[in-house]
């Protein structure tokens, strides 16, 4: 079993009348990347804040590193490192003179700076004022400050933000490395359901302070009841069969969408076989992480 790097139980936040985060239960597991998935406002930030100790939890534990983060906050926030909303910088001061700044408050040695600085591929501009980098380099020299501690876990609010496909592209790749390279548990929050389809290994969907869903990605999408598509050369006859055996199906662009609910989806093609029909299509059509986060996040039982 995975060494749990996080651990919360019952971790709930309240302002006044509005409980942000409402008796969150979280597991992130060491060297994996965690995308922490759920619509604006609801918990994410929240959630992050009160791992990083900048908030206090109304109630609940936080376990990081095995330890209790209220009993010892400094002894873990020195193995973490976390970009929250937009990098930190003087814009007078190059790539390289901000992060001796970092280091130096941080009283590490500057020998990681150039090692970071190649990581977030900057070093061509090390030199270079940061107030006329681009918005994709300023979050890559944001990840190099977080990067100089050699941090056990990193994480992220929100890290590609305003930034185009290219500069998502990036920070994407910069983060899939991470547990490669540092051995590193990272965390990454977003919106963006596509960002960490193509990122995360474990992923939470939480809404409205909830905890809708954790696990894997392909539990998720096994979790997911699909539909089967078939094709037919005869729709009124293979509609026919399918009404007898009350199955339940829909017809779109010549193709019949079945949901095959509790029935194994061999029995559906037996049944229109055994009735002479001539099927040349017969396939399964999962749903897409977005489908399936509409239906968790508005609500729906159905996955």
């Amino acid at each position: 079993m995975s060494e749990k790097i996080i651990e919360t139980k019952n971790l709930t936040k309240e302002f006044k009348d509005f409980k942000a985060v409402d008796k969150l239960s979280l597991t992130v597991k060491k060297g994996r990347v965690y995308g922490f998935l759920g619509p604006n406002g609801a918990g994410k930030s929240t959630t992050i804040r009160m791992l990083l100790g900048l908030i206090t939890p109304t109630k609940g534990q936080i376990k990081i590193f095995d330890k209790n983060l209220k009993e010892n906050r400094l002894t873990i926030l020195r193995k973490i490192g976390s970009l929250v909303e937009s990098p930190s910088y003087y814009g007078n001061l190059t790539a390289y003179e901000n992060l001796e700044v970092t280091a130096k408050l941080l009283e590490l040695d500057y020998k990681y700076i150039d090692e970071v600085l190649d990581f977030v591929k900057l070093t061509e501009w090390k030199d270079r004022q940061c107030k006329k980098f681009s918005l994709g380099m300023k979050q890559r020299l944001g990840i190099a400050q977080a990067l100089i501690s050699k941090p056990e876990l990193l994480i992220l609010d929100e890290p590609t933000n305003g930034l185009d496909p290219s500069g998502i592209h990036e920070i994407r790749e910069l983060i899939k490395n991470l547990p490669k390279i540092y051995n590193m548990t990272v965390i990454i929050s977003s919106h963006n359901l596509s960002e960490i389809e193509l990122t995360a290994d474990d992923i939470g969907i939480i809404n409205r302070g909830n905890m809708l869903f954790q696990g894997t990605l392909e539990e998720l999408h096994s979790r997911s009841k699909g539909e089967i598509c078939i094709g037919v050369k005869d729709l009124k006859k293979a509609a026919h069969t399918l009404n007898d055996h009350g199955y339940k199906y829909k017809i779109k662009d010549d193709d019949i969408f079945v949901k095959p609910l509790e029935v194994e989806p061999y029995e559906i093609l037996k049944q229109l076989i055994l009735n002479d029909n001539r099927v040349f299509k017969f396939i399964e059509v999962q749903k897409s992480l977005e489908e399936i986060f509409l239906l968790l996040t508005e609500g729906g039982k159905n996955i």
